[in-house]
């Protein structure tokens, strides 16, 4: 695998991903020829760096957003030129908002997606190593987003009782999120 660390590597993927029409670029069909790495990582609390920075270029991340790809050797910024390894501290997204509306339960992530919970967008919850909660909820191929504390606190807000666990409904599904008390 070639690593890229030019400094030209980020306006290279910026450029290719940049495709015309609406809506999510088919990453999921693309097999590029090259592949490497570049020293991106998306941090725990959603910020994405480069080689040592935050990227501060809103829309810069949201575009890259867009073209992830989890693939069984990790994630990646695919476009149809080039596949790049980066690094995801825990999950490429965070879940910053969420909203009830006829029975489904709708989340905003830091980039700007907005997903339903429902039996194609679980929501799951972890215990961390610190044996608190780590909830996540499924936003697109396998890509979760943390689900932010406050967030957190408010499905734990609207959570009811259930086979002796606490959970919410969205979408005619039943997500468990910690125990019945």
């Amino acid at each position: 695998m070639a690593d890229v660390r030019d400094g030209k590597a980020l306006d290279r993927v910026a450029e290719a991903a940049q495709a015309p029409g609406r809506g999510l670029p088919p990453v999921h069909l693309w097999n590029p020829a090259h592949t490497g790495e570049i020293d991106i990582v998306i941090r725990k609390d959603g910020a994405w760096v480069h080689e040592g920075g935050v990227i501060g270029r809103e829309a810069l991340v949201r575009l890259f957003s867009t073209i992830l790809r989890k693939d069984p050797d990790g994630i990646f910024l695919v476009t149809p030129v080039e596949k790049l390894k980066i690094t995801v501290d825990d999950a490429p997204f965070v879940a910053v908002a969420v909203d009830r509306e006829d029975g489904a339960l709708r989340f905003t992530t830091n980039v700007g997606d907005t997903v339903e919970a429902g039996p194609e967008n679980p929501i799951r919850v972890e215990t961390g190593p610190d044996g608190e909660p780590r909830p996540y909820v499924h936003v697109r191929r396998g890509l979760e987003a943390l689900i932010a504390r406050p967030v957190f606190y408010e499905l734990a807000e609207m959570a009811e009782a259930r086979d002796g666990a606490l959970g919410v409904a969205s979408n005619g599904a039943w997500f468990p999120i910690g125990p019945a008390q």
